[in-house]
């Protein structure tokens, strides 16, 4: 078992930081693995359940179709979404890349994250993870999480 260290969403800084994951990433669809890597980040903010991207060579790139959705970060730059597409499942715009991240959240190119609704089920290590409260946010929520994550209707300003 994977023991995560106790944190407080409130201590997470703004703006955000991003660090290396020790832990194995994984999100799975039925019985394939989306995502499948000991490489990953994670970004962390105030309020916020940390956002987990494993680089593009270890997602599934067959599944993803490129969306039309993009949003704006004013950390980390221009995202750009891809719908989830597996065995006639389509989930619209559950993953999400920074081409061209700012120079800080470099470390994330050719990186990828997903929504953790938009699967069967994430794991950080072996902790399955719940999604972040709402559907804007991308984060992972572990058992080791204390604090208020924004996310739910009427926290979204904060």
């Amino acid at each position: 078992m994977t023991n995560l260290p106790i944190e407080t969403v409130q201590d997470y800084p703004r703006p955000p930081l991003v660090e290396r994951v020790p832990q194995l990433l994984r999100a799975v669809l039925g019985e394939v693995l989306i995502i499948n890597t000991a490489a990953g980040w994670r970004v962390c903010e105030t309020h916020h359940a940390p956002t987990y991207y494993a680089p593009a060579s270890d997602v599934l790139m067959s599944s993803l179709r490129p969306s039309n959705r993009q949003s704006f970060c004013e950390w980390k730059g221009r995202a750009a979404y891809f719908d989830l597409v597996w065995q006639g499942r389509v989930v619209r715009d559950a993953v999400w890349t920074y081409p061209d991240p700012t120079p800080r959240f470099a470390a994330i190119k050719d990186h990828l994250a997903i929504y953790a609704w938009a699967v069967d089920a994430c794991f950080v290590g072996d902790q399955r993870v719940d999604p972040q409260p709402g559907n804007f946010y991308g984060g992972w929520v572990t058992p080791n999480l204390r604090g208020r994550i924004k996310g739910a209707p009427g926290t979204e300003g904060w």
